[in-house]
């Protein structure tokens, strides 16, 4: 089962503060390798990064290098891997959970696997799989393995579902 979800009255969008990605990232972890010749990173143990008011905090977390040494994509692996961003200041904080998450720098795509969650502003989404566009505020959501995705969203103040399409 495939849920696609955008929403219109802000909840679960993200376009995330556009300071954010001017701001230093601060990258803390217990070990660090770097391969030159692949332009793979790999941190590990306790794993958390920072750059504006995005968190992740991992178990480990791989980093795809491109020729210029800009992330490429970035893999994080946890029981759970947590992600944390404010979208903007009137729809306040996105937050993800996963084994594992993916983030894919090019598309803006981040990709939460296995006991994946996504809240913001009261609403979630629950499945297998969940595909969140940072830029487009698109959600898709996969159930897989005989389970079922779950949608919860807060009731309105006027009490309809006004603006989920």
């Amino acid at each position: 089962m495939v849920v696609y979800g955008v929403l219109a009255f802000g909840v679960m969008t993200a376009n995330a503060l556009p300071s954010d990605s001017k701001q230093p990232i601060r990258l803390l972890a217990d070990k660090a390798t770097y391969v030159e010749r692949t332009g793979v990173t790999t941190y590990s143990g306790n794993v958390t990064v920072e750059q504006g008011t995005l968190k992740i905090a991992a178990d480990n977390i791989t980093l795809n290098l491109d020729n210029n040494r800009s992330i490429k994509n970035a893999v994080a692996t946890g029981r759970p891997a947590t992600m944390q961003q404010v979208v903007t200041k009137e729809k306040g904080l996105a937050k993800g959970q996963a084994n594992r998450i993916d983030y894919d720098t090019t598309t803006g795509i981040i990709t939460l696997t296995g006991n994946a969650k996504l809240t913001q502003a009261g609403a979630s989404f629950s499945g297998n799989v969940i595909r969140y566009s940072l830029s487009k505020g698109d959600v898709e959501a996969n159930a897989g393995g005989g389970q079922r995705v779950e949608l919860i969203f807060p009731p309105s103040e006027s009490g309809s579902l006004r603006g989920v399409r």
